[in-house]
């Protein structure tokens, strides 16, 4: 697990709402404490990773916000744009106009063209080496299988010519588990888990990207033992409870009710964490990251799993 910052592209998915955005922000925040110069992409351009980051929105071009830490928002008809300029020398102004609008019905009708600009621009930051890592906040985890494969489609429309070659050298990076590699975040719950065994499945049959870690985010603390809820079970019956009643002047047993709720929630994630870990390989790492307990969102948090990650990696 020490060596998953030092790849030179990551793809972060994870169904909506687990902390896809966190983690890739924390992973961001993590490689670049350890001295990596670091790009952080958005590719929903949503203005999550500027909230997480506690800084102005981002755009296409790509702005340092932190220490080592620089953050963009994908924009495909700007990706075409930087394309043409610099693969056909072609000069562009503003709006590519009738440009924009073939490209748009083109890539209604042939399937990873869009996508190809995404991941295309990602691959270009990598070879050109303006990072020593890109950490990507890509699609969820039912789209990002079209994300990772959009060069394999291309290939398969495309037999010769400059954008064949250009594929080419996308589709080997992107096989290369020593320089890229997917992070799927998941949470202890039934449906997350389910389609994280889904994706890992899809990824091994569809894709040629290695899938480097699962992130359990949100996993609670084991509070109570066995031994625990036994003496609770005492405290609780009558004669313990009454006494407990008038020393604390009030009735106990909500304390003992949530402490109970507590274990059942613990238990029934940790079932859910036993089917994550027999539904994937076995040689991917899982890493556990707590539930904070808050309601806050921004860089306090973001260092907060940076720092827990650092904890699971080894540092």
């Amino acid at each position: 697990m020490s060596s998953l910052v030092d790849r030179r592209l990551l793809f972060v998915t994870g169904k909506g709402g687990v902390g896809k955005t966190t983690v890739a922000a924390a992973l961001a925040v993590y490689a670049a404490e350890q001295g990596r110069r670091t790009l952080l992409c958005e590719v929903d351009a949503k203005g999550d990773v500027a909230a997480q980051l506690e800084t102005d929105p981002t755009g296409f071009e790509a702005r340092r916000v932190l220490p080592n830490v620089w953050a963009m928002s994908m924009n495909t008809e700007a990706s075409l744009r930087e394309y043409l300029k610099l693969q056909l020398k072609v000069p562009m102004v503003g709006r590519i106009g009738p440009l924009a609008k073939a490209f748009d019905f083109v890539a209604t009708a042939a399937p990873g063209v869009r996508e190809i600009l995404t991941v295309g621009k990602f691959c270009y930051e990598v070879r050109e080496d303006h990072y020593d890592l890109v950490v990507v906040d890509a699609a969820a985890t039912g789209h990002v299988v079209g994300q990772l494969t959009a060069p394999q489609a291309i290939n398969e429309l495309v037999r010769v010519g400059l954008v064949r070659s250009q594929t080419d050298w996308m589709l080997q990076m992107l096989s290369d588990a020593a320089v890229t590699g997917l992070v799927v975040v998941t949470t202890p719950e039934e449906m997350p888990v389910s389609e994280t065994i889904e994706l890992a499945e899809r990824l091994r049959e569809q894709t040629t990207v290695a899938l480097r870690a699962v992130v359990v985010n949100r996993v609670l603390p084991e509070l109570f033992g066995r031994a625990e809820e036994a003496a609770f079970d005492e405290l609780i019956s009558e004669g313990p409870r009454a006494a407990l009643g008038d020393l604390l002047q009030g009735d106990p047993a909500p304390v003992f009710e949530a402490a109970r709720l507590a274990v059942t929630m613990r238990r029934t994630r940790a079932g859910h964490l036993d089917r994550l870990r027999a539904g994937i390989d076995p040689s991917v790492p899982v890493v556990y990251l707590p539930e904070l307990f808050t309601r806050s969102h921004g860089l306090r948090t973001v260092r907060q799993v940076a720092a827990h990650l650092g904890e699971e990696l080894g540092t």
